[in-house]
């Protein structure tokens, strides 16, 4: 079934309640555990066919922003979708104390009732309200990302397409395109402002009803942080800014010398030689031919997956007006389809994109096996290990997209996986200051994240850019709007995915075998439990971030490419 063709009818309101009610009578008067079972397989499809056509219009509205169905429909989903949730949550309450629990851990699984058990610590009906207003307010800021239209030397660039004025080798061209990109920032800022601001005052006052102290620790619960706690989080962060941010305060220095300059600006960061980043050596269409053969001799599962994303017209790639940005994968479980969306902008970022959205959906479309919903896909910092292990687990066929800049690609591709994990922390330690005291002001927020940096990325300056200057970066980064909380996954899956790098090398086979065994279990499992399932080091544990980071370090030094 191709995308266009998945049908879609807004849910009948009162139908669906009532469906609801009589899954709850059936349940609760039920006097064997088959009665229940078959409750319980009802109530899934049910919810399977409710998260297909959310996800379809969700992925509508932000293929195109300004599109009236897409914004009516997903008005429907965000206005509807806390009444939806206090219906199953009457259902879970059931199940989790029914007398035939063994039987249903036995057929549906121990994890699926402990995630039904968090379900029910993270939602009471009398937070719909700040639901229902967050989904606005998170609405409205991706419009605002979306809807920019910037007018650089007599064109007209989105977010997206400006990016590659912000990697030109001009200097004064780089200076521009990122102050013309942060003067939009600063022409909204103080809607940006207000929207965070009534987000933190939203999502707290829903974890007060809620009985926690702060939303921190609801939070954690919604993100099914079961293994870790914040002050695990903290000391992972701290070996972050001992470890890494060194060794990245000496690449800084490097690059200097490569690019020829006295200092580095904010605006010089980007770009990591100086005739020029690797490219793709072709336009989207000849990307996808290329990920086609690749996938094809990645093994027979890979070819199978990515020949059905294709035919199946479910890859939405090149940037465009009105078209959210980033990157995404979505799902149709009703029909085990995933959905790839993405910014081609003709950047190394358009291969590195779509090989990270790749890792994703090929666990998602090996994960549709698992009947219960809930295992479709995995919490979000094991999600990120498919993703980002992808982007290393294809290095072998980076030369089919970049040619003779491959040396480049992987040298700049491993560096900036390493310069991520201090800017992830960065946002992380952000986040949980700003919940922990929610009633500061913006200004006190942005002199936080300036602290922030000073912490995690003491080499960053900047010159005749004010929004910047006072603490506005992190504002381009919808998950502190959209999903708070949810970077430091990246950070903890990137130190798994390292792993990957390291075996894929050693022995590409075995490394194969371990990724598609991990993309099956999907959310079946906890997130160390798939790490231990894929033969990697927790992130937690004593020495494992100290010596990844060694080897990539020494990979690093041996394989600078000799380029300016």
């Amino acid at each position: 079934m191709k995308l266009s063709e998945i049908p879609y009818t807004r849910p009948n309101l009162e139908e669906l309640e009532q469906s609801y009610k009589n899954l709850l009578s059936r349940f609760t008067e039920a006097q064997n555990p088959a009665d229940q079972l078959s409750v319980i397989e009802e109530w899934n499809d049910i919810r399977i066919d409710l998260s297909t056509l959310s996800s379809l219009v969700y992925i509508r509205f932000s293929q195109n922003i300004t599109d009236e169905w897409a914004k009516a429909e997903k008005e429907f989903f965000d206005q509807s979708g806390p009444t939806m949730q206090e219906w199953n949550i009457q259902l879970m309450q059931q199940i989790v104390k029914s007398p035939f629990l063994t039987e249903i851990k036995k057929e549906w699984g121990e994890l699926f009732v402990e995630k039904l058990e968090l379900s029910l610590q993270t939602f009471i009906p009398e937070i719909k309200d700040e639901l229902i207003q967050e989904s606005k307010l998170t609405q409205r800021y991706a419009e605002i990302l979306a809807s920019a239209k910037i007018e650089f030397e007599g064109n007209t660039y989105n977010l997206s397409s400006l990016e590659p004025k912000m990697l030109s080798t001009d200097r004064d061209v780089r200076k521009r395109a990122q102050k013309a990109r942060f003067a939009y920032l600063g022409s909204n800022k103080e809607e940006l402002d207000t929207l965070y601001h009534d987000l933190v005052q939203t999502r707290t006052s829903a974890a007060k009803k809620l009985g926690y102290n702060t939303y921190t620790e609801l939070a954690y619960k919604e993100l099914g942080r079961t293994e870790y706690n914040p002050a695990m989080i903290a000391s992972f962060r701290d070996q972050i800014s001992k470890t890494v941010v060194p060794l990245v305060q000496g690449f800084k220095k490097e690059q200097i010398k490569r690019l020829g300059l006295q200092d580095l600006k904010f605006f010089d960061e980007g770009l990591l030689f100086a005739d020029g980043n690797p490219n793709p050596q072709g336009e989207p269409d000849w990307i996808v031919d290329q990920a086609s053969t690749m996938y094809k001799e990645l093994s027979p599962v890979t070819d199978t997956f990515f020949s059905m994303m294709r035919e199946n017209e479910i890859l939405d790639l090149v940037t465009r007006p009105n078209k959210s940005v980033g990157g995404y994968c979505s799902s149709f479980p009703k029909y085990g389809m995933p959905f790839i969306f993405s910014n081609f902008n003709g950047t190394t970022h358009d291969v590195e994109v779509l090989t990270h959205e790749a890792g994703h959906a090929l666990q998602n479309y090996l994960s549709s096996k698992h009947k219960p919903l809930e295992y479709r896909w995995p919490s979000y910092e094991a999600a990120e290990i498919h993703s980002m292990s992808m982007e290393y687990i294809t290095w072998p066929w980076m030369k089919n997209f970049f040619k003779e800049q491959t040396d480049k690609f992987k040298y700049a591709h491993l560096v900036k996986s390493i310069q991520f994990l201090p800017y992830a922390c960065a946002v992380d330690e952000f986040q949980h200051w700003v919940y922990d005291n929610p009633e500061v002001t913006p200004k006190e927020r942005l002199d936080q994240w300036l602290a922030m940096e000073k912490k995690y990325l003491p080499w960053r300056t900047y010159e005749d850019n004010p929004e910047a200057a006072e603490g506005r970066v992190w504002q381009f980064q919808a998950h502190i709007y959209k999903t708070p909380f949810y970077y430091i996954d990246y950070a903890l899956a990137q130190i798994c995915a390292l792993q990957f790098w390291v075996k894929s090398r050693e022995n590409k086979e075995e490394a194969m075998k371990d990724y598609l065994h991990i993309c099956e279990i999907g959310g079946s499992q906890t997130f160390l439990n798939i790490v231990k399932s894929g033969n990697l080091k927790s992130p937690f544990a004593s020495g494992t971030i100290e010596h990844i980071i060694q080897v990539a370090d020494e990979w690093l030094s041996t394989h600078t490419p000799q380029f300016s």
